[in-house]
Protein backbone atom coordinates (compact mmCIF):
# COMPACT_ATOMS: atom_id res chain seq x y z
CA UNK A 1 0.00 0.00 0.00
CA UNK A 2 1.31 3.42 -0.92
CA UNK A 3 0.89 6.78 0.75
CA UNK A 4 -0.37 9.86 -1.06
CA UNK A 5 2.08 12.73 -0.63
CA UNK A 6 1.51 16.42 -1.36
CA UNK A 7 4.68 18.51 -1.66
CA UNK A 8 4.90 22.17 -2.60
CA UNK A 9 7.47 24.94 -2.74
CA UNK A 10 5.96 28.28 -1.82
CA UNK A 11 6.27 31.61 -0.12
CA UNK A 12 6.45 32.09 3.61
CA UNK A 13 2.87 33.40 3.47
CA UNK A 14 1.65 30.20 1.82
CA UNK A 15 1.45 30.82 -1.93
CA UNK A 16 2.85 28.60 -4.69
CA UNK A 17 2.46 31.39 -7.25
CA UNK A 18 2.12 35.12 -6.73
CA UNK A 19 -0.77 37.31 -7.89
CA UNK A 20 0.71 37.51 -11.41
CA UNK A 21 1.03 33.72 -11.64
CA UNK A 22 4.81 33.80 -11.31
CA UNK A 23 6.69 31.24 -9.24
CA UNK A 24 10.22 31.99 -10.45
CA UNK A 25 11.07 33.13 -6.92
CA UNK A 26 10.47 29.53 -5.76
CA UNK A 27 13.15 27.91 -7.96
CA UNK A 28 15.14 25.63 -5.64
CA UNK A 29 18.88 25.98 -5.24
CA UNK A 30 21.04 22.86 -5.61
CA UNK A 31 20.79 21.90 -1.93
CA UNK A 32 16.98 22.06 -1.90
CA UNK A 33 16.77 20.42 -5.34
CA UNK A 34 18.87 17.45 -4.14
CA UNK A 35 16.59 17.07 -1.11
CA UNK A 36 13.48 17.16 -3.35
CA UNK A 37 15.10 14.55 -5.61
CA UNK A 38 15.49 12.23 -2.64
CA UNK A 39 11.81 12.71 -1.76
CA UNK A 40 10.74 12.07 -5.35
CA UNK A 41 12.74 8.84 -5.62
CA UNK A 42 10.08 7.07 -3.56
CA UNK A 43 7.22 8.17 -5.83
CA UNK A 44 5.88 5.63 -8.31
CA UNK A 45 2.95 7.67 -9.64
CA UNK A 46 2.32 11.41 -9.93
CA UNK A 47 -1.25 12.73 -10.02
CA UNK A 48 -1.56 16.08 -11.81
CA UNK A 49 -4.19 18.54 -12.86
CA UNK A 50 -3.90 20.12 -16.30
CA UNK A 51 -1.94 23.20 -15.21
CA UNK A 52 0.60 21.34 -13.07
CA UNK A 53 1.07 18.81 -15.86
CA UNK A 54 1.80 21.68 -18.26
CA UNK A 55 4.51 22.91 -15.88
CA UNK A 56 6.02 19.46 -15.34
CA UNK A 57 5.92 17.99 -18.84
CA UNK A 58 9.07 19.93 -19.81
CA UNK A 59 11.03 17.32 -17.82
CA UNK A 60 10.13 14.74 -20.48
CA UNK A 61 12.09 16.30 -23.32
CA UNK A 62 14.41 18.78 -21.59
CA UNK A 63 18.01 18.29 -22.67
CA UNK A 64 19.73 18.09 -19.31
CA UNK A 65 23.10 16.88 -20.59
CA UNK A 66 24.79 20.19 -19.75
CA UNK A 67 22.70 20.97 -16.66
CA UNK A 68 23.71 20.52 -13.02
CA UNK A 69 23.65 16.95 -11.68
CA UNK A 70 20.54 17.66 -9.58
CA UNK A 71 18.57 18.46 -12.73
CA UNK A 72 19.84 15.35 -14.53
CA UNK A 73 18.84 13.27 -11.50
CA UNK A 74 15.38 14.86 -11.25
CA UNK A 75 14.66 14.38 -14.95
CA UNK A 76 15.55 10.68 -14.76
CA UNK A 77 13.45 10.17 -11.63
CA UNK A 78 10.46 12.02 -13.10
CA UNK A 79 10.65 10.17 -16.42
CA UNK A 80 10.72 6.80 -14.63
CA UNK A 81 7.47 7.45 -12.73
CA UNK A 82 3.93 6.92 -13.95
CA UNK A 83 1.68 9.96 -14.32
CA UNK A 84 -2.08 10.44 -14.26
CA UNK A 85 -3.43 13.73 -15.58
CA UNK A 86 -6.95 14.85 -14.65
CA UNK A 87 -8.43 17.16 -17.25
CA UNK A 88 -11.68 17.70 -19.12
CA UNK A 89 -9.90 20.00 -21.59
CA UNK A 90 -6.85 18.04 -22.75
CA UNK A 91 -7.39 15.71 -25.68
CA UNK A 92 -4.09 13.86 -25.28
CA UNK A 93 -0.95 13.71 -23.16
CA UNK A 94 2.54 14.24 -24.54
CA UNK A 95 4.69 12.31 -22.07
CA UNK A 96 5.52 8.64 -21.69
CA UNK A 97 4.06 6.56 -18.86
CA UNK A 98 1.10 8.96 -18.70
CA UNK A 99 -2.64 8.42 -18.87
CA UNK A 100 -5.45 10.94 -19.08
CA UNK A 101 -8.51 10.81 -16.82
CA UNK A 102 -11.50 13.12 -17.29
CA UNK A 103 -12.59 13.26 -13.62
CA UNK A 104 -10.85 13.03 -10.28
CA UNK A 105 -12.43 9.97 -8.67
CA UNK A 106 -11.49 9.64 -4.98
CA UNK A 107 -12.44 5.95 -4.89
CA UNK A 108 -10.22 5.20 -7.88
CA UNK A 109 -7.33 6.98 -6.12
CA UNK A 110 -8.02 4.94 -2.95
CA UNK A 111 -7.72 1.78 -5.03
CA UNK A 112 -4.51 3.08 -6.60
CA UNK A 113 -3.07 3.66 -3.11
CA UNK A 114 -4.17 0.21 -1.92
CA UNK A 115 -2.56 -1.48 -4.93
CA UNK A 116 0.59 0.66 -5.08
CA UNK A 117 4.01 -0.76 -4.32
CA UNK A 118 5.43 2.77 -4.09
CA UNK A 119 4.05 6.08 -2.88
CA UNK A 120 1.96 8.42 -5.01
CA UNK A 121 2.17 12.20 -5.16
CA UNK A 122 -0.47 14.76 -5.92
CA UNK A 123 0.83 17.87 -7.66
CA UNK A 124 -0.78 21.27 -7.78
CA UNK A 125 -2.88 22.99 -5.13
CA UNK A 126 -6.26 22.56 -6.83
CA UNK A 127 -6.01 18.80 -7.30
CA UNK A 128 -4.34 18.46 -3.89
CA UNK A 129 -7.27 20.36 -2.40
CA UNK A 130 -9.66 17.76 -3.81
CA UNK A 131 -7.50 14.94 -2.49
CA UNK A 132 -7.21 16.60 0.94
CA UNK A 133 -10.99 17.15 1.10
CA UNK A 134 -11.53 13.47 0.24
CA UNK A 135 -9.20 12.37 3.06
CA UNK A 136 -6.70 10.80 0.66
CA UNK A 137 -3.50 12.70 1.51
CA UNK A 138 -1.25 11.01 4.06
CA UNK A 139 1.75 13.37 4.14
CA UNK A 140 2.48 17.01 3.35
CA UNK A 141 5.87 18.55 2.58
CA UNK A 142 6.11 22.32 2.43
CA UNK A 143 9.25 24.16 1.39
CA UNK A 144 8.80 27.69 2.72
CA UNK A 145 10.86 30.09 0.61
CA UNK A 146 12.09 33.25 2.36
CA UNK A 147 9.79 35.63 0.51
CA UNK A 148 6.35 37.09 1.20
CA UNK A 149 4.31 37.65 -1.96
CA UNK A 150 1.08 38.96 -0.42
CA UNK A 151 -1.35 36.89 -2.46
CA UNK A 152 -1.79 34.54 -5.37
CA UNK A 153 -2.39 30.80 -5.60
CA UNK A 154 -2.41 29.30 -2.07
CA UNK A 155 -0.82 25.92 -1.42
CA UNK A 156 -3.80 24.86 0.72
CA UNK A 157 -7.48 25.46 -0.02
CA UNK A 158 -9.56 27.92 2.01
CA UNK A 159 -11.78 26.29 4.59
CA UNK A 160 -9.64 23.16 5.00
CA UNK A 161 -9.50 21.82 8.54
CA UNK A 162 -6.88 19.15 9.09
CA UNK A 163 -5.00 17.72 12.05
CA UNK A 164 -1.28 17.35 11.39
CA UNK A 165 1.69 15.82 13.18
CA UNK A 166 5.12 17.36 12.54
CA UNK A 167 7.42 14.54 11.43
CA UNK A 168 10.53 16.46 10.44
CA UNK A 169 11.88 19.91 9.70
CA UNK A 170 15.02 21.15 8.05
CA UNK A 171 16.53 24.55 7.40
CA UNK A 172 18.62 24.99 4.25
CA UNK A 173 21.56 27.37 3.85
CA UNK A 174 19.61 29.61 1.45
CA UNK A 175 16.85 30.19 4.02
CA UNK A 176 14.29 27.67 2.76
CA UNK A 177 12.62 25.67 5.53
CA UNK A 178 11.20 22.20 4.86
CA UNK A 179 8.25 21.09 7.00
CA UNK A 180 7.12 17.46 6.81
CA UNK A 181 3.72 16.62 8.30
CA UNK A 182 1.74 13.43 8.59
CA UNK A 183 -2.03 13.78 8.43
CA UNK A 184 -3.66 12.52 11.60
CA UNK A 185 -6.51 10.07 11.16
CA UNK A 186 -9.01 11.43 8.63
Amino acid sequence: MGSLVYAAIGSLDGYVADATGSFEWAAPDEEVHAFVNDLERGIGTHLYGRRMYAVMEVWESMDVANEPAVMVDYAATWRAADKVVYSRELTAVTTARTRLEREFDPEAVRRMKDEAERDLSVGGPHLAGQALAAGLVDELHYFATPIVVGGGNPWLPAGLSLGLELVDQRRFAGGVVHLHYRVREH
